[in-house]
C-alpha cells in the first residue's frame, strides 16, 4: 500500500519548478562582478553540469579541500560572482512553504542533469580518502543525550520507523537507493530539501548540536555515503512524503 502511495507522489514532482529556477540562476549575471555561474567547475570542467552531481563530493585543487555540490556552489558564487560566501550560506535552506533558496534551486537543477548517470564519487586523492574515513567514523560515532549514531538507524536491513523505511547505508545497495533520490521534494514540508539539509536534520533527530552547513563533518559524511553508493544510478530530484 505504501509503495502505491510513493508511486502516486512521483507522478507530478513539484521539484521541476525548483529546477527551472535553478537553471535561470546558473546562467544569470549576478553579484558585484556581474557574471554568470556557467564558468563554475563542478569537477568535470568549467560549465559542465551533465553528470557532475553523480561524481560529488570530490577534491578541488583550487579550493584545497573536498567539496560537495552545495559547498562548491557557494565557493563559485564567491570566486566568480563576488558574492560573500558567508552571506550565501547564512540561510542555505528555505523554511516550509517558502520559495527555494538559490543554493536549493541550483542544486535541484544540477542534480537533475545527472539523471540516469552512474554514481561515481572519486576516491583517488588522499584528501578524498581521508574524508571517506572521517565520514565512516562519524557515521558510527555515538553521542548526545541518547547515545545515538547514524549507524543506530542505518546499519541494518529491513528496519523501519512507523512507515519510514530505514535504508542500510553501510551496503552499496542501501546507500545507492538513498543517495540516488536526493535532493528531494518533501510533500509534508512543501519544500525541496538537499543532502546538506538531510545531514543537518539527521543530527537534529539524534539530539546533537546543529551540524554546520558545509562543514568538514557534513562533507565527510556525504563522501562516505556517496562513495559507498558508487555504481548506483541517479534519479534526483526525488520526492518524499
Amino acid at each position: 500500500m505504501f509503495s502505491q502511495y510513493r508511486e502516486m507522489l512521483g507522478e507530478g514532482n513539484p521539484a521541476e519548478l525548483v529546477e527551472m529556477q535553478g537553471e535561470e540562476l546558473w546562467s544569470a549575471a549576478r553579484g558585484p562582478k556581474n557574471k554568470p555561474l556557467s564558468a563554475c567547475d563542478l569537477g568535470l570542467g568549467a560549465g559542465v553540469v551533465a553528470g557532475a552531481y553523480a561524481s560529488l563530493p570530490r577534491y578541488f585543487k583550487d579550493a584545497g579541500r573536498v567539496m560537495d555540490l552545495e559547498t562548491r556552489l557557494a565557493w563559485c558564487m564567491n570566486d566568480i560572482q563576488g558574492l560573500s560566501e558567508s552571506a550565501v550560506t547564512a540561510r542555505p535552506f528555505s523554511v516550509q512553504g517558502q520559495t527555494a533558496t538559490d543554493l536549493e534551486a541550483l542544486t535541484a537543477w544540477i542534480a537533475g542533469q545527472s539523471r540516469g548517470k552512474v554514481i561515481s564519487v572519486p576516491q583517488k586523492h588522499a584528501k578524498e580518502q581521508a574524508a571517506f574515513a572521517e565520514g565512516k567514523r562519524l557515521f558510527n560515532y555515538r553521542a548526545g543525550p541518547y547515545d545515538f549514531s547514524c549507524a543506530g538507524c542505518h546499519s541494518q536491513s529491513s528496519k523501519r520507523i512507523r512507515l519510514t523505511v530505514l535504508p542500510n547505508l553501510t551496503t552499496q545497495e542501501g546507500a545507492a537507493n538513498a543517495y540516488r533520490s536526493w535532493p528531494a521534494y518533501r510533500v509534508s514540508q512543501g519544500a525541496l530539501r538537499t543532502m546538506q539539509w538531510r545531514m543537518v536534520d539527521c543530527a537534529r533527530q539524534q539530539r546533537l548540536p546543529e551540524l554546520i552547513f558545509g562543514s568538514p563533518a557534513a562533507v565527510s559524511l556525504l563522501t562516505y555515503l556517496g562513495a559507498t553508493a558508487n555504481g548506483g544510478i541517479m534519479d534526483a530530484p526525488g520526492i518524499k512524503r
